[in-house]
């Protein structure tokens, strides 16, 4: 499938209304764009379980869509690597496997501490202590499934803030397509193992160096807060995939792209 936005996308969709997109007048493009971002959301908290196969009447009747929108958000999707068209099959939502661990929290270990040491002196302390306490809120009353959303939420954007401190618009856009993929490992293992991820003291050691000034203590707890990271959430899909065995295909993301 192309990555170029499909020349269907100027259709009119009045023959496949969406129950939950109740404005007739909404341009397809927004339409897509609203399909899209839906369908992310349920990809990255696996919801679309990873591995697994889905059609475009599947998708239309999950999501309240037309078929013009479905098929805008499929191609920004496989545009990204979540899926995998199959002809005359529907897609493939990428899997999981520890390679994917591996890459993704090489990168963060190496990128990570250095935004740190940038946003030194930079960063606004009072919102990551908000967003810190935002992690942390237990939330008793949702479902684990919730619990671990609010978490990644919070999580992602304490770290992205401190990215965006970091007066680096490319190192800010790497981090956050890299925080998406740790969505779906932490969905993957933390969720079908049916626990909450824990980050210690971590993010307030950081607030603390910064409040300090101490760029190179923020950088050295950023790498120790990675790593440590990397070893919970590894054992975690580890278990997962196992306990799955062969009805998760072990595609990786990089692999789908091929």
């Amino acid at each position: 499938m192309s990555s170029s936005q499909p020349t269907a996308m100027t259709y009119d969709e009045s023959a496949a209304p969406s129950p939950e997109l109740p404005v007739p007048s909404m341009p397809a493009v927004l339409r897509g764009d609203d399909a899209y971002e839906r369908i992310r959301r349920d990809l990255l908290s696996c919801k679309l379980m990873p591995g697994s196969t889905v059609t475009e009447s599947q998708l239309m009747s999950e999501y309240g869509i037309g078929k013009t929108s479905c098929r805008i958000a499929l191609v920004r999707l496989v545009h990204e690597g979540f899926v995998r068209s199959l002809p005359r099959q529907g897609y493939r939502i990428a899997a999981i496997t520890l390679k994917d661990v591996e890459e993704v929290f090489a990168l963060r270990v190496q990128l990570e501490p250095l935004a740190a040491r940038l946003a030194c002196g930079r960063v606004d302390v009072e919102l990551l202590r908000r967003l810190e306490a935002a992690c942390r809120v237990p939330h008793p009353e949702r479902a684990l499934s919730a619990q671990i959303d609010v978490f990644l939420d919070a999580n992602r954007e304490f770290h992205l803030a401190i990215a965006a401190a970091s007066g680096n618009e490319r190192l800010y856009r790497t981090l956050a397509s890299l925080l998406d993929e740790m969505s779906r490992l932490v969905a993957l293992g933390f969720g079908v193992q049916g626990t909450k991820p824990e980050i210690k003291h971590d993010h307030n050691a950081m607030i603390d160096a910064f409040i300090a000034r101490d760029g190179r203590r923020a950088e050295t707890i950023a790498r120790r807060h990675i790593e440590t990271f990397q070893s919970m959430t590894m054992e975690k899909v580890y278990a997962s995939l196992s306990s799955a065995g062969a009805s998760l295909p072990l595609y990786t993301v990089a692999e789908l792209r091929r």
